[in-house]
């Protein structure tokens, strides 16, 4: 399984509650895309994470800075993965984003809100936030592996499910 979570904003630790705190532990792999804020937080994921692929945001510290990249692209069961904080131009940056990439699935934080939306041939993810939500439910995205790609979903921090969507790779 891989749990995507984002914008922490953390001094002092990595702020998992609930659901999001079982699902990074059982992760496979965790992606965090952005704002993290401290090495502490940076280094309070990693002590919860088994594999942690990362990006920092805009309101990274030098240390932060220093250790994560803005973006960067991987690959997991078939499908690839482009991940960065944020892109000007919004849906359509993201999208530009990823075909440059040759990336199935675009990965973003920083609007604190969730999204699981296709942009043309790329889908857009954003699990939101899931410990400063300003005024959005404080939620995370788990993908299942399936035989096409992934099945995702959207949780709350409570366990409820928010959104489901199939996650696919070109060759499906």
């Amino acid at each position: 399984m891989i749990t995507i979570v984002s914008d922490t904003h953390s001094a002092t630790g990595h702020e998992l509650t609930g659901r999001t705190l079982n699902a990074v532990r059982n992760a496979d792999l965790v992606v965090h895309a952005g704002d993290f804020t401290t090495a502490a937080a940076l280094d309070a994921f990693e002590a919860e994470s088994s594999r942690l692929v990362a990006v920092r945001g805009n309101n990274a510290s030098e240390a932060v800075e220093d250790r994560l990249p803005a973006d960067r692209t991987f690959e997991e069961n078939g499908v690839r993965f482009a991940l960065t904080h944020r892109r000007r131009g919004g849906g359509t940056g993201l999208e530009l984003f990823g075909r440059e990439r040759g990336a199935d699935v675009v990965v973003s934080g920083h609007t604190h809100r969730y999204l699981a939306e296709k942009a043309g041939e790329v889908l857009l993810l954003n699990p939101g936030s899931h410990a400063q939500p300003r005024g959005h439910r404080p939620t995370h995205i788990e993908l299942e592996p399936t035989a096409e790609g992934f099945a995702g979903r959207v949780y709350d921090r409570n366990g409820e499910i928010v959104e489901e969507f199939p996650v696919e790779g070109l060759e499906s």
